[in-house]
């Protein structure tokens, strides 16, 4: 399997895009390292469950990503890293002037700071290894704006601009960085918001997704983890060797209007 030998850390990785990429990433051969700031049963028994379905070596390890000691020692930990994944992510929708302080700087923290420690951490083992691949998962909204999501698309753009940095100054290395850019992914969090949506709206199941979740989308589909997943093999693979320092918008063509 094409990445067979290569280890691949992906944070916050016990649910929605950055499970579903962790099991791409698994199916392809990598050994995972999941994580979350959660230390459940459940979440090494997510670990157990991969090793078991592909054969590969698949870890849970704790870290908050909020901490930047904690992103490092996540590095660190893992004792080697490949691939790196930044998936960790949190939201708060609010208007500018009435937006938490607290959760401001949560969500910058946690949606771009930890990329920077995670990154800063996992280069040096890259460089010792002579192979390296940085995904930083970002969003439609690392490219476009929405209103009351102030602190989410700020740190989203940084995304995609730390993505083009690291990329600079690993060009002349086996290293890449990029970015992905999703739309509305259908995970189970989504999922679990349509049934109140269908209330408010008084709308039935299909036409709250195309007319109220998917308005921005043009193609009125969720994508799915599964290809969250299948777009990151694709950045790890030797086809992606010379794609770096860009993003690949995986939106139903939000970004296209």
């Amino acid at each position: 399997m094409q990445l067979s030998g290569k280890t691949a850390i992906i944070t916050g990785s016990n649910s929605g895009i950055g499970l579903g990429i962790a099991r791409e990433l698994a199916r392809a051969g990598a050994d995972v390292v999941l994580n979350s700031f959660t230390d459940r049963d459940e979440d090494h028994a997510l670990a157990r469950e991969i090793a078991e379905e592909t054969g590969v070596t698949a870890r849970y390890i704790k870290a908050d990503m909020s901490k930047g000691e904690e992103c490092r020692a996540l590095i660190e930990q893992a004792g080697r890293c490949d691939i790196l994944v930044n998936n960790a992510g949190i939201q708060h929708v609010a208007p500018i002037d009435a937006f938490p302080t607290g959760k401001w700087d949560a969500i910058i923290a946690i949606n771009l700071t930890s990329a920077f420690h995670t990154t800063a951490a996992a280069l040096p083992m890259m460089r010792k290894a002579g192979w390296g691949r940085v995904v930083n998962i970002a969003s439609a909204h690392g490219l476009t704006a929405s209103p009351y999501k102030s602190a989410y698309i700020a740190a989203k753009h940084g995304i995609v601009g730390l993505s083009k940095t690291v990329a600079l100054e690993t060009a002349q290395e086996p290293i890449t960085c990029n970015a992905i850019c999703p739309g509305y992914v259908l995970t189970p969090l989504v999922e679990s918001q349509i049934p109140d949506t269908m209330k408010e709206y008084d709308m039935d199941r299909e036409t709250v997704i195309k007319e109220v979740m998917l308005k921005r989308q043009p193609s009125k589909e969720f994508a799915t983890v599964e290809q969250m997943g299948g777009t990151c093999v694709f950045l790890c693979s030797d086809a992606a060797a010379q794609i770096t320092g860009t993003t690949i918008s995986v939106d139903g063509g939000w970004t296209a209007l």
